[in-house]
């Protein structure tokens, strides 16, 4: 019976074929999870998905200690176990045509010690990117996998919710931190999408901070962004608060930044440029002053990956078309001072329209 996996692979072999590509050579984790059903990290070890178009062949090279979980979980009827002492083309060559001249790869996933194992057992192998083929198929969510992002964000909503009763004075970024991630085990999730961000008082001005023993004071922006991965996908919110009374400069930031998301998310649709959420968002910032002090990109996609395609940026004329998911949160980061960001997920569906994923409020909260 064809499943979702089988049916992405029929879609990559129509590519192959069409390219004249003999064997793709799909190593990047989370692309083998899109084509197979199983997701892993091999670390250090050989895994990949490879298809050999002519012999109408797919084979699943796993770890030897992955094998087991491989069999329980993809869809895949062949699957070859390498075992830590073998060399891992040595095993390939002996599954595959090693005649074969033309391999599509991920040339981001592709290191050249690989490449050089690749060569040295098929005399004759050539390869060419297809990176960007899987990029677009990935792109284009599915309504399941959009359930399954659902999911995802409903728990790191719940999550926090329940973990800023916790925030109290003199306690730790780290502290708060490991709350959040106790909470999000407890909430069913399968664990962190990216390392929690807990930041305070000028540390919010921080866009990619790292929590530590700052200790929460009185009148600290406390910014908070995390997420969770759920049965494969993932999840990206990002909210501040201020513990205590917010200032007028404050009050006055964050309501910059509000405006800024919603005219983002107010701007999302199919058949524009990309660019044009970036643009929107960008300048409600720039028309109150504080441009120089947004200086990232307004979202990026979101799925499989914490940070896949597509890049929401100023430049980007790529136009957004049904089926893409992505973040929009801008942000005002003023060094020494603080910083505020209210991220949320966006998804344009069949009819060309926004649904918004994520709920949690978005106005200002005193913790």
């Amino acid at each position: 019976m064809a499943t979702v996996y089988t049916n992405r692979r029929e879609t990559l072999i129509q590519y192959l074929t069409s390219e004249k590509i003999e064997i793709a050579m799909i190593t990047d984790p989370f692309n083998i999870f899109y084509y197979t059903g199983f997701l892993s990290e091999p670390h250090e070890r050989f895994m990949a998905v490879m298809i050999d178009v002519k012999a109408d062949q797919t084979v699943l090279f796993v770890p030897a200690l992955d094998k087991s979980a491989a069999d329980a979980i993809s869809d895949v009827s062949t699957i070859i176990p390498i075992s830590d002492e073998e060399e891992p083309f040595e095993v390939v060559a002996r599954a595959l045509n090693k005649e074969a001249v033309l391999f599509g790869v991920e040339k981001k996933s592709l290191n050249l010690f690989r490449y050089d194992s690749l060569k040295k057992h098929f005399k004759h192998a050539e390869v060419i990117d297809i990176q960007p083929f899987t990029n677009q198929l990935r792109m284009k969510k599915s309504k399941e996998e959009i359930q399954l992002m659902q999911n995802a964000a409903n728990i790191i909503e719940k999550v926090l919710a329940e973990g800023i009763k916790k925030v109290k004075i003199g306690m730790t970024e780290l502290a708060l931190t490991a709350h959040f991630e106790t909470l999000m085990r407890e909430f069913g999730a399968d664990g962190p999408s990216f390392s929690t961000i807990v930041l305070s008082g000028e540390k919010a001005a921080l866009p990619h901070g790292t929590p530590g023993d700052r200790k929460f004071q009185e009148g600290d922006f406390l910014l908070i962004d995390m997420g969770v991965r759920k049965d494969g996908y993932c999840s990206d919110t990002t909210r501040t608060f201020v513990i205590g009374e917010p200032t007028a400069k404050q009050r006055e930031i964050y309501e910059i930044v509000l405006r800024s998301n919603r005219a983002g998310v107010g701007t999302v649709k199919e058949d524009v440029a990309l660019k044009t959420f970036d643009l929107a968002a960008r300048e409600v910032i720039q028309k109150e002053g504080y441009g120089e002090y947004f200086n990232n990109r307004v979202g990026h996609g979101l799925g499989i990956e914490v940070h896949e395609e597509p890049s929401v940026h100023q430049n980007n004329e790529v136009i957004a078309k049904a089926g893409l998911v992505f973040t929009i949160e801008p942000g005002i980061y003023i060094p020494e001072y603080g910083g505020v960001r209210i991220e949320d997920t966006v998804y344009i569906n069949e009819y060309g329209e926004t649904e918004v994923l994520t709920s949690f409020p978005r106005e200002l909260q005193s913790l």
